[in-house]
């Protein structure tokens, strides 16, 4: 947990400094029109703010990296992530492509750090590439050499559904910082000590950006954050080879992308929509439920998710 409070510290020392770059540089938030009418009002705050929490998560584990070997891919994976999203970031605000990165240049990148990662536990014998089964861990599943495109696809899963996460004031950064403080467990109980500090590095630098990304936000992360805290998670999965228990634990973000492919499909065939707005909590904002409750519920299912990943050790 001392990852945790060197991240937390960090992440509030340096937060303001930053804050204020953006601002001067006007990376500012572009509200889409399609969005909550409700929205309109963050239009202009800065954003691109997950710097913050790579910086303090990068500083807090690599403070305590000694020794550790899996720890550097960990770092190495969710810092490429956070550039490949800082480059949307800076495409679509900067550069005034409101679209950012097309997508199918930012699919590529995730793939090759995604094929990075699935590779890296392909050749390192202590990580290899079995899945273990949730809820039944002495039975396991050995993908061979299809653990490489295995893991790209749970990289970029989870990259794009935190991502679609990031749509209220402190909803991404507080269910990805308890789903690392789970991740803090399951590294003990798995006997991977360079996870827990890794998890708990990510989850301080997510509260402290929390402090300054709550209702209403001061900053927000983009994709330069949204896009890092995914492959973080995929990371900690990996190395802890709990990549199926991952997305038991990440039901609040399967329910946010789920929502809005269910969304898609059913308005391409009948012309109307499942939920008031996708995805999810753009629905429950609309039913007219304040946005700081929204967040704070989805916190709790993110809470009831962890518990129910512990569960399955």
């Amino acid at each position: 947990m001392a990852a945790a409070g060197i991240a937390l510290a960090v992440s509030m020392a340096v937060a303001p400094s930053i804050i204020r770059s953006l601002r001067r540089l006007k990376v500012g938030q572009v509200v889409r029109d399609d969005g909550p009418k409700s929205h309109s009002v963050k239009s202009g705050t800065p954003t691109m703010g997950g710097v913050i929490i790579v910086v303090a998560a990068l500083v807090a584990a690599g403070a305590m990296a000694r020794g550790f070997t899996h720890l550097p891919i960990a770092l190495f994976v969710t810092t490429a992530c956070g550039l490949v999203g800082m480059l949307d970031d800076y495409i679509s605000i900067v550069a005034r492509r409101p679209l950012g990165l097309r997508a199918r240049h930012k699919l590529a990148l995730q793939l090759l750090v995604g094929l990075v990662l699935g590779g890296y536990a392909f050749i390192w014998p202590d990580l290899g590439t079995a899945l273990s089964i949730p809820f039944a861990r002495h039975v396991s599943i050995d993908l061979g050499i299809w653990y490489i495109p295995f893991a790209a696809f749970m990289l970029i899963s989870m990259t794009n559904a935190v991502n679609l996460t990031d749509g209220l004031d402190g909803l991404a950064a507080g269910c990805v910082a308890i789903t690392c403080f789970a991740y803090v467990v399951v590294a003990c109980v798995v006997d991977r000590l360079e996870a827990g500090v890794f998890a708990g590095a990510v989850a301080g630098a997510c509260l402290g950006f929390v402090w300054w990304n709550s209702h209403p936000a001061a900053v927000f992360m983009g994709d330069s954050g949204s896009l890092a805290l995914g492959a973080a998670l995929a990371s900690l999965a990996v190395i802890t080879k709990t990549e199926l228990l991952l997305a038991v634990m990440s039901g609040v973000y399967i329910a946010e992308v789920m929502s809005d492919i269910i969304q898609v499909i059913h308005f391409r065939r009948t012309g109307k929509r499942v939920f008031r707005m996708a995805p999810l909590h753009h629905h429950f904002e609309l039913s007219g439920m304040a946005e700081p409750k929204v967040v704070v519920r989805f916190w709790v299912a993110s809470a009831f998710f962890a518990a129910l990943g512990l569960a399955g050790l």
